[in-house]
């Protein structure tokens, strides 16, 4: 029986996608619910899978086309043998190869044959304890977490890309549509917004015993959950927005939308790019409400399944550029929101307390803020209460 292949439904604050990567030519064989292709939008990208067992029979999208929502990609052939691949369609004539497969004769499901491709491992390197050694999904698994943490430069915010040795050489390569997309919103939000920014610098000690002090107990009561610092940074910026509205609001036309929650969007840098997943009402989530969401957001956001409702909305965001080493930056708003909070590194530096120098480990915040909206003297007292709230945890408990 043959059968349609079409794009997702889009949302209605997305108008089309680009077909990424087809991970299946016509004639390969398919397995039900296995990956086909991957659609990718201005915010995440979506996977198209297999409808039934079968083949593709023709592409009709190819590689770096624009597809509508819910428009026609492929058509596939249910029930169908695998074949040699027909001749290419013009569509398929731009589109790379699809990625070398593991071949069947091996004896490797779909499921197992994914993993290898998507974590980029060997057969040989996993011990299979499967019939006659056979590599089972739960042998790669294991592998997988048992395998040592990558170095740290593998987490940076953009895939690297490799250049041929040589003199003065050149690669040229077509921005991908999310990378275009945040080109395109950080130059509007500098264009349309009077974009102003405010610094303040707060002792970090406090926070930092309080965690030391609770963390192991803190990861036994919350099923493994660590104690970090961007929940007590949410918590504060929370509090913060309940006590001025206007940094909570959002600018549509002539009129200001004054929210009567808390949604925050915790910056997340993936090789695609900076994505930004929100924490729905705030007020209402607990320490380890907030990091256990955030680690899901960054554990998704690496594997590429954060999806279109996860980072929609927002009132506010917040930015840890000190992962990275940043010691002091301006962060760019987000538009419709009218304020940005940047984190930085923790420094140990000496400050005067009480006419003595002491080193203190410190931390630079910078707020960026929509001028038409928020006035200075908010904006600044918005920000000594977050600085307020960090140096003394215990009012984050007590409400005061």
């Amino acid at each position: 029986m043959t059968i349609e292949i079409k794009a997702p439904t889009f949302p209605e604050s997305v108008a089309d996608g680009t077909v990424a990567t087809w991970h299946k030519q016509p004639g390969q064989a398919v397995a039900r619910d296995e990956l086909i292709v991957d659609i990718e939008t201005d915010k995440v990208v979506l996977e198209v899978v297999a409808p039934a067992d079968g083949v593709i029979k023709e592409i009709i999208k190819g590689e770096g086309d624009t597809v509508l929502s819910a428009e026609v990609i492929a058509i596939f052939e249910e029930g169908a043998a695998a074949s040699a691949a027909p001749a290419a369609t013009p569509a398929e004539a731009s589109a790379p190869a699809a990625a070398e497969e593991v071949s069947d004769e091996s004896g490797f499901g779909p499921a197992v044959r994914k993993l290898l491709d998507e974590n980029n491992l060997k057969a040989a390197d996993i011990k299979g304890t499967g019939k006659g050694g056979r590599i089972t999904k739960e042998d790669v698994l294991n592998h997988l977490k048992n395998k040592p943490a990558a170095p740290a430069a593998a987490a940076a915010p953009a895939a690297v890309v490799e250049v041929a040795a040589g003199p003065r050489v050149e690669k040229r390569v077509p921005m991908t549509r999310l990378r275009a997309t945040i080109a395109k919103r950080l130059v509007e939000a500098q264009q349309s917004a009077a974009m102003l920014t405010t610094y303040n610098e707060v002792n970090m000690k406090p926070v930092m015993e309080l965690r030391s002090r609770y963390k192991d107990l803190f990861e036994k009561t919350h099923n493994g959950v660590r104690l970090g610092f961007m929940s007590f940074f949410v918590k504060a910026a929370t509090e913060a927005l309940k006590r001025f509205p206007a940094v909570n609001a959002s600018l549509d036309g002539n009129d200001i939308v004054y929210h009567g929650y808390q949604d925050i969007g915790v910056a997340v840098s993936t090789e695609r790019g900076l994505v930004v997943p929100v924490l729905r009402d705030t007020d209402d989530m607990s320490l380890a409400d907030v990091e256990r969401t955030i680690n899901d957001f960054a554990k998704r956001g690496r594997e590429g399944k954060l999806g279109m409702e996860d980072m929609q909305g927002g009132t506010f965001t917040i930015t840890n550029g000190g992962v990275f080493g940043s010691l002091m930056s301006t962060p760019i708003l987000n538009p419709p929101q009218t304020a940005i909070l940047g984190m930085h590194k923790i420094q140990e530096r000496p400050m005067a307390v009480n006419g003595q120098v002491v080193i203190l480990p410190m931390m630079y915040l910078a707020l960026s803020y929509d001028h038409r909206l928020i006035d200075g003297k908010e904006a600044v007292q918005f920000l000594v209460t977050i600085k307020d709230l960090l140096e003394d945890p215990a009012r984050l408990l007590l409400d005061i």
